[in-house]
């Protein structure tokens, strides 16, 4: 576990060599990653989102590839087709006979660009590789990498053009986060070395391989969890459903990445169990966006306050861990 926790550390370090002012970002975006899971990014144009995926996959050396994990980037718009994503079938002239030629999704870092500018025929596409790790073209079912992870960004500004992503999409997608701007501070710092920031994403270190990270996955899953947080979990999913106003609760399956993201989130910040405290950081972040709430104001609040209501009870408890 010790290693566990300096590789962390290690990968969260040298992608900040690029990425200026965002620990609390980069640390959801690793949440994600450790928990198996994929996340959306919704934000403003020029904030990072694109360079903070690319920079992440460069941090890892690849089976096969010199330049790190393989990433590949798709700019959703509203006439891409599923078969841009998948691949399709192409006939070789030589073997007289049709073979397969793998789309973009075969890799394991993906960036969806403006995920929500493409059709529902499109988002359909994504959800059994989001979900299973695996395509099925035909009667043909085509296995994944084993890290397959996906940063998908939506722009809230650009409303022409975009379609609302259905429930079950959204569903697949662990965290929802907002990349936002960076302080005063630390924009000034990035304008007088913006030379040098573009010079550390050319020459980004490759700090971990694949099987480094496929190993912190594992350990996520080991990190400690008291089964009053558990409870906790269960009660804060259960009181969406009874709230007189959100209109679609979250699921159980809600519940499970849920604690996913707790164990993950734990260990990327150096501890080998949850606290009640990582509950009150993740929890919008895990379900925010699973849920359909009856207005703008209800979305402001309703979350906040069975957040408030269950942190109340947990904070009588005084565990021990």
């Amino acid at each position: 576990m010790e290693q566990a926790l300096e590789n962390i550390q290690k990968l969260t370090d040298n992608i900040e060599t690029v990425i200026r002012g965002k620990r609390t970002q980069i640390q959801f975006i690793l949440t994600a990653l450790l928990a198996k899971g994929h996340i959306l990014i919704e934000d403003n144009p020029g904030t990072g989102k694109t360079v903070m995926a690319k920079t992440l996959a460069k941090s890892i050396s690849g089976l096969h590839h010199a330049g790190g994990a393989d990433f590949k980037r798709i700019q959703f718009t509203p006439d891409l087709l599923p078969m841009d994503l998948i691949g399709s079938h192409i006939f070789d002239d030589i073997k007289k006979e049709f073979i397969f030629k793998k789309g973009p999704l075969f890799c394991n870092v993906l960036l969806a660009d403006e995920i929500n500018r493409a059709s529902p025929k499109v988002q359909s596409a994504l959800l059994e590789c989001m979900a299973e790790n695996q395509i099925t073209m035909g009667d043909v079912t085509y296995p994944l990498e084993r890290l397959f992870f996906t940063i998908a960004t939506q722009n809230p500004v650009e409303m022409e053009g975009t379609y609302p992503l259905p429930a079950a999409q959204l569903d697949r997608f662990f965290l929802k986060i907002y990349f936002g701007y960076v302080d005063e501070t630390t924009e000034l710092n990035i304008y007088k070395d913006y030379l040098g920031i573009q010079s550390n994403l050319e020459h980004i270190q490759q700090v971990l391989s694949m099987d480094e990270i496929l190993f912190l996955q594992d350990e996520a899953e080991k990190v400690f969890i008291h089964d009053e947080i558990i409870a906790a979990v269960r009660n804060i999913v259960t009181e969406t459903r009874r709230h007189p106003d959100i209109v679609l609760g979250a699921s159980t399956r809600s519940g499970i990445t849920f604690l996913k993201c707790l164990k993950a989130f734990a260990l990327v910040n150096g501890r080998t169990f949850v606290t009640e405290d990582d509950i009150q950081i993740i929890t919008q972040a895990v379900l925010d966006h699973r849920l359909i709430y009856r207005n703008r104001e209800a979305k402001q609040k309703a979350l906040s306050n069975i957040l408030e209501k269950e942190m109340s009870r947990l904070s009588k408890l005084k565990l021990e861990y």
